[in-house]
């Protein structure tokens, strides 16, 4: 493993965190106070939702870590079996269960409801798993607008749903990957993207942080507790509660609005990546080639003929369609267009998904659009 350094609010914030392992202390919670919690016609507060799971350290490790931070105060989750933080002025509720993170839906707008307040975004923090075992910190946006209605998604999410992305999700994936490099986690950790996949159904716009391990990865308490320092770095300067300007605002400026819509590649989706990792580059929805199913025309009345795409079959338009919406909504003013992973796709599906993208007004860019 590469070498851990040791910044200055290290000792205190490792100490917060091994004081509390997996678990809260709930001592330090108040209880819920409905009367706090009435939902006014004059609050009309936006305000950001960080979401942590005392079940996962992954998620929980960050979310204390970010909590021993000054400016926390105790406040009523106002939702059942939640508990909550507020930041100060900073429009920042730190919400806690202990359910699984992909299990608990609409926590925009039951937070709505139940306070009045306006979420006008929603980060929740995760461990991530794959097959490799690679240690990575991973950023990603949420939906299965390819499953059919019916069809029981795997971690979550409503079939043909694609959550808004957070228009922060290109700028804390680069400011992510310079908090690594400082802290030496580089090469050994992978910083990337990933494919839009899983739930909880949200309508706002919202991004996954992740980190990947193994249990037995988080048993080394050295690695477990630099990644919650990073991790929770990247929220604390990316939302700017230190006072620093924060990371990824939108505001639809002319010359910097527009935003990458990915479609084919693997999960990880390498392509798309060496496009958002240059400054200035706006991400949405990320379809890997999983979340565009097609049936193969040579097996269909369609032939080898993809021009007419209302001859084949699959969920891919749909899919697309879906996550077009979704991404125009979460920038308003930019201009949405399609990156195709072209090594990702078969010249049936290439043609096919072209014509698609004409016939909804999509654009297609090359890498250069985007600088």
């Amino acid at each position: 493993m590469a070498k851990l350094l040791n910044p200055t609010s290290f000792k205190a914030i490792s100490h917060f965190i091994a004081s509390r392992g997996k678990t809260v202390n709930k001592s330090i919670f108040p209880l819920r106070n409905a009367a706090s919690c009435t939902a006014t016609e004059t609050t009309k507060e936006m305000v950001t939702l960080i979401v942590a799971t005392t079940t996962d350290p992954a998620s929980i490790n960050p979310a204390n870590a970010l909590l021993a931070m000054p400016g926390w105060d105790p406040s009523p989750s106002c939702l059942q079996d939640m508990k909550g933080f507020a930041n100060g002025g900073g429009g920042v509720r730190v919400l806690l269960h202990s359910r699984g993170i992909v299990e608990e839906d609409d926590l925009d707008r039951r937070w709505e409801e139940a306070t009045g307040e306006r979420v006008d975004e929603v980060i929740f923090l995760s461990k991530h798993t794959a097959v490799s075992n690679r240690p990575a910190l991973t950023v990603h946006p949420i939906g299965i607008p390819h499953l059919r209605e019916g069809e029981a998604g795997p971690q979550g999410g409503k079939p043909g749903w694609a959550a808004p992305p957070s228009p922060r999700i290109g700028p804390w994936l680069r400011h992510l990957k310079k908090l690594a490099q400082a802290h030496n986690m580089v090469p050994e950790f992978e910083i990337t993207l990933e494919g839009t996949h899983h739930g909880p159904v949200t309508n706002t716009p919202t991004m996954f942080v992740e980190i990947g391990s193994t249990d037995e990865y988080w048993k080394r308490q050295d690695a477990a507790q630099v990644i919650a320092l990073v991790k929770y770095t990247l929220v604390w300067e990316g939302l700017g509660l230190g006072g620093g300007a924060a990371v990824g605002n939108w505001n639809g400026e002319k010359d910097k609005n527009k935003i990458l819509l990915g479609l084919g590649g693997g999960h990880y989706a390498p392509r798309h990546m060496d496009i958002v990792l240059k400054d200035g580059v706006w991400v949405g929805h990320l379809l890997s080639g999983y979340s565009l199913p097609m049936e193969d025309p040579n097996q269909s009345k369609a032939g080898t003929n993809a021009k007419d795409t209302k001859d084949i079959g699959g969920t891919w338009k749909h899919a697309i369609k879906a996550a077009f919406e979704a991404t125009q909504s979460a920038f308003p003013g930019g201009e949405v267009i399609a990156h195709l992973d072209q090594k990702s796709f078969k010249s049936w599906q290439k043609n096919a998904i072209t014509a698609f993208l004409g016939e909804q007004n999509i654009k297609i860019g090359k890498p250069n659009d985007f600088n």
